[in-house]
């Protein structure tokens, strides 16, 4: 593709219009380009985009891939990572990873098990950002100079020299595309070279986190933040499913849905990590991966944020503690689609398929029975009356779901509630539309 009109097609692919291009700075707009290009990878076939469009609200938009084990293949063929694609949408907000005295608990940072601390370029999202291009099954790039090179080299609307002065003033060897496209070679620099590459490798981070905390991505036009405006009723039923996710649902315990103390729009999460219950996704390709990525093939847990506090000398003690536990995602786009008929997966693992079934778990997950298939799907345990024992048993969440007595007809209303959150609500005629991102109600 001409990466001149990257942008461009970027903003007709979002529904917003080439138009919107003067709404984004420089650097929202360089990030852009960089979000949406899939030449950033060993076989040019994967960009940030692959696995979060904005049809899905940021998340994955491969429907085989949801229905089934939910993770996503990357720029080579056959390697799947081992967990479904979080939302990119609103993870700008959530701030560096760090242990809470009075909570008790960690908050913060991104990816699902939070090894995205922040810590690294003060913002959890640019960390993020950084490791899909060098993930083995990711883009595979050999290393970070590699996208560097590619991205100073990209005929972007805006260039990096652009928005960071110099940064591509870079003495490349000669051989440096050969090298890019062999996995495991390291591109040969000076140390001066190799720290002006390090450095423009953050910027690149930066603008993607930029454009990711832009209007564009982070929006607020859902219906309910129309309804928070005042501009649009909910129905009946959503009204009822508002306050069941309030209060006898306990959803608003770890989503809180009020605006903040200064009118702020909610986001939906409290950024902490839990275990909710939830069975092993039987159908994960993670656990056929070769050895060279995955040596525990079937018998693989996952730890969440626990195996990522191991890693951490300061945060060894609190590991056990948090075996298990996963980032709260914002519930927001929980239910954006770009068809009625679309497969979506839910929790980290993908284990979810629809909405029902996931309110339905964390209504029953205590009541029901195990099923006798510890690896039943969701439609299986559904169909059974059962569910499959939790992958860690560990330091599951009994105090704000397994048995929260809900009916059948107050679950509907929860899910019909969770479905006004989704960005792009187009308000009846004669309604004054939301601009786009952050606003005080």
């Amino acid at each position: 593709m001409n990466h001149r009109i990257v942008l461009v097609c970027a903003l007709l692919f979002l529904g917003i219009g080439a138009s919107r291009a003067g709404d984004l700075t420089a650097k929202q707009q360089l990030g852009s380009a960089i979000f949406f290009d899939r030449s950033l990878s060993l076989n040019g076939n994967q960009g940030c985009v692959s696995c979060h469009t904005p049809n899905t609200g940021w998340s994955g938009d491969i429907a085989k891939f949801n229905a089934h084990g939910a993770t996503y293949e990357g720029s080579v063929k056959h390697r799947f990572s081992n967990r479904k694609p979080p939302t990119a949408a609103y993870a700008t907000t959530s701030p560096v990873l760090h242990y809470d005295k009075n909570e008790e608990l960690f908050l913060g940072g991104n990816f699902w098990d939070g090894r995205a601390t922040g810590e690294k370029l003060g913002n959890p999202a640019a960390d993020q950002a950084q490791a899909p291009f060098l993930n083995h099954v990711e883009q595979a790039l050999p290393e970070s100079a590699c996208v560097v090179y590619k991205v100073c080299h990209a005929n972007y609307p805006v260039s990096l020299d652009q928005v960071w002065p110099g940064a591509c003033k870079i003495h490349w060897p000669a051989d440096v595309k050969t090298t890019c496209k062999t996995e495991g070679a390291v591109v040969t620099l000076s140390a001066a070279e190799r720290a002006k590459a390090d450095k423009a490798y953050a910027d690149i981070a930066l603008a993607i986190a930029a454009f990711e905390e832009s209007p564009v991505v982070n929006a607020f036009t859902s219906k309910y933040d129309y309804y928070l405006a005042g501009r649009v009723q909910l129905s009946r039923t959503e009204l009822h499913g508002m306050q069941l996710f309030k209060d006898k649902g306990k959803c608003d315990a770890c989503h809180p849905m009020d605006p903040g103390r200064h009118g702020e729009p909610p986001l939906f999460t409290d950024y902490s990590y839990d275990n909710l219950g939830v069975p092993r996704n039987p159908q994960n390709p993670w656990y056929n991966m070769p050895k060279q990525f995955n040596p525990a093939g079937r018998k693989w847990v996952d730890k969440g944020l626990g195996a990522y506090l191991e890693t951490r000398a300061e945060y060894t003690q609190f590991a056990r503690a948090n075996y298990g536990k996963h980032k709260v995602p914002t519930v927001r786009n929980v239910d954006k689609r770009p068809s009625h008929d679309f497969v979506k997966a839910y929790m980290h693992n993908g284990y979810f398929k629809t909405l029902k079934g996931l309110v339905h778990f964390y209504n029953t997950r205590d009541v029901k029975p195990a099923c006798k298939n510890p690896l039943a799907t969701e439609a299986e345990a559904l169909a059974q009356q059962c569910w499959p024992a939790a992958e860690i048993t560990d330091n599951v969440n009994s105090e704000e779901l397994g048995d929260l007595k809900l009916s059948e007809d107050e679950e509907d209303a929860i899910v019909a509630f969770m479905k006004t959150l989704s960005d792009g609500y187009v308000p009846p005629k004669g309604t004054t539309p939301l601009a786009p991102g952050m606003r005080r109600y």
